[in-house]
């Protein structure tokens, strides 16, 4: 028996993303009207496995600095009336399927939102974190056609919708620290983008600033992080990511001083 339209279009930016494009199209493929991936010219055969499926549209481009750039050419290709935006890196719960099929179910116009924010939970250390300001970690990735877009300014930036935007009950299932070194991958990464950000606001180099970033920012983000949001209860994987999560800011500021001080001025080249 055929199963009915979903109204949901899946829009997917991938680059290198072999190890984890199939379980995240496996979440999706089987009640998803169409699924769209733009792919930044990957090396590692992402392209390959994504031709698998049948629902998937593939477009190719290059990978650009700004990773939603190419989110949002893959949202923009989208048909559907709803649009569900993932990471190659995340799996759409059971629950969570149940809940977009039901709103996508009925008339877009009777809805009186027109984007929706999704609890998250991410994996580290071999756990999905509960506390810490990680969890419910909301993001808005469900939105009506034409009605959200990103700005294509920050890795962690939200998309912008135009209306009334609404919050769902079930969890979106992250994996984008499957061990401890893919995590300081990702970090090497965002810190040189934070970096980048700082050169951008022209960040002074003097005592002042190197006070703040190495110490009043860190230890403010621990303390908020591990104890008023309480990291505590995730026990050693709890610690672990208030501790270095508040690392980025000495070490965006490295990268700043090194940049300025060897005369280069790319960020990026990680």
């Amino acid at each position: 028996m055929k199963s009915p339209k979903s109204n949901i279009s899946i829009a997917i930016a991938t680059f290198n993303e072999k190890d984890n494009i199939k379980a995240c199209l496996d979440s999706v493929k089987d009640w998803a009207d169409e699924i769209i991936i733009v792919d930044g010219q990957s090396s590692d055969g992402t392209p390959e496995i994504v031709k698998q499926y049948k629902k998937v549209k593939l477009i190719s481009t290059t990978n650009k600095p700004i990773f939603h750039i190419n989110k949002q050419m893959a949202i923009e290709a989208c048909t559907s009336n709803w649009i569900l935006q993932l990471d190659a890196d995340e799996l759409v719960s059971a629950p969570l399927k149940k809940e977009l099929l039901t709103i996508s179910s009925k008339d877009p116009d009777s809805s009186q939102f027109n984007g929706y924010w999704i609890p998250r939970k991410n994996y580290f250390l071999g756990r999905f974190l509960t506390k810490g300001g990680v969890y419910p970690d909301p993001t808005i990735r469900f939105y009506k056609n034409g009605k959200a877009k990103l700005p294509c300014k920050d890795v962690h930036e939200q998309a912008q919708v135009d209306g009334a935007v609404g919050t769902l009950n079930q969890d979106l299932l992250h994996y984008a620290d499957p061990t401890f070194s893919r995590y300081l991958l990702r970090s090497n990464r965002y810190t040189s983008l934070l970096a980048t950000q700082l050169h951008e606001q022209q960040t002074p180099l003097n005592s002042s600033s190197a006070f703040s970033y190495f110490v009043i920012k860190p230890l403010f983000w621990f303390l908020s992080t591990y104890f008023r949001h309480r990291g505590y209860v995730d026990a050693f994987p709890g610690f672990v990511f208030s501790l270095f999560s508040s690392l980025r800011f000495p070490i965006a500021y490295i990268k700043l001083w090194e940049t300025k001080h060897t005369k280069k001025d790319q960020f990026l080249n990680v």
